[in-house]
């Protein structure tokens, strides 16, 4: 018995629907040109113009620019303050991730539970978010400053005058000071994704919770920080970003300094390309500390997907 033609038609036209949806028309390309070109002269070609500088020993001003191969590499290597930079540099990465994140949280329940004066905290806490990292750098350098700043002013004042030290002359300071600042600075911002988290979580949840008698950290536990896995994801990848690109607050609080104490890969980028004009070797670091972000981004996400919650 054959197929009716009414029935074939309605078979059939799903299928060819199907077809005229997945067509590209050609004036789709006039709106995706302009921001292709854009891309293309602002990311593509100077990356690939940074790869290139990275196998030369090019001075950033001469135009002599002389292929030297992999001889950038092996010095990033083996160089003794490379390493320290990265040294500083993970601990200052692994430092902020957790402080700002967990800060954050902290803050973001706060003004999730607090029932007066919500956007007074919200704005306070979100505050130092709104400057630059120059202006930070100055302000802290000043609070922290060994002969008239606000912290050992303070410790004076209250006969802690042998607590006070030299914050960001120390080099057993100055790191704990940078770190400090900057998540003083940062953690607003990622306290704005929680809070957003922590407003989509149903209530009846906690309702729930409390029938069975949970208690305010059982609750925590077991609800809202599971149910935060999407917003823990975004934060702990924008701040490991983030920390292992800082530059503004070393470049303002410490220099690098005391010594190489705080130098960073960032920074010691910027000293070598534009203070030792070696260019070649600095763009060869940007690489090398591009490779580095990509890499840890990649299995930082895999893993904090993997325990996301759908609800």
């Amino acid at each position: 018995m054959g197929i009716p033609a009414s029935t074939e038609k309605a078979t059939l036209a799903p299928a060819s629907a199907r077809k005229r949806k997945k067509k590209h028309h050609p004036f789709a390309v006039v709106f995706i040109l302009p921001s292709l070109i854009l891309y293309t002269l602002f990311i593509i070609v100077p990356t690939l113009g940074s790869a290139y500088l990275s196998f030369t020993s090019w001075d950033g001003i001469s135009e002599d620019i002389r292929y030297i191969g992999f001889a950038n590499f092996a010095e990033i290597w083996s160089s003794p303050r490379v390493h320290n930079a990265l040294k500083n540099t993970l601990i200052m990465t692994v430092s902020l991730v957790v402080l700002e994140n967990i800060a954050a949280i902290a803050m973001a329940l706060m003004v999730d539970k607090v029932r007066w004066f919500k956007n007074l905290f919200r704005s306070i806490f979100y505050f130092p978010t709104l400057l630059s990292g120059i202006v930070m750098g100055f302000v802290w350098a000043m609070i922290l400053n060994y002969n008239f700043g606000v912290v050992n002013q303070i410790l004076n004042q209250i006969g802690l005058g042998s607590w006070t030290v030299d914050w960001l002359g120390d080099p057993k300071y100055a790191m704990l000071s940078v770190i400090l600042s900057t998540v003083w600075k940062g953690a607003g911002y990622y306290m704005i994704i929680y809070l957003a988290g922590l407003q989509s979580i149903p209530a009846e949840l906690s309702e729930a919770a409390n029938i069975d008698g949970a208690n305010g950290w059982q609750q925590f536990r077991f609800i809202t920080f599971p149910l935060l896995a999407g917003s823990v994801t975004v934060c702990m990848v924008l701040s490991m970003i983030s920390a292992l690109k800082i530059f503004d607050q070393i470049a303002v609080m410490t220099d690098g300094g005391p010594g190489f104490a705080t130098e960073t890969l960032t920074y010691i980028i910027y000293k070598v390309g534009f203070g030792e004009l070696r260019q070649g070797f600095g763009t060869a670091l940007a690489m090398v500390l591009f490779v580095i972000i990509l890499v840890i981004t990649v299995i930082q996400v895999k893993i904090l997907r993997k325990r996301e919650v759908q609800y």
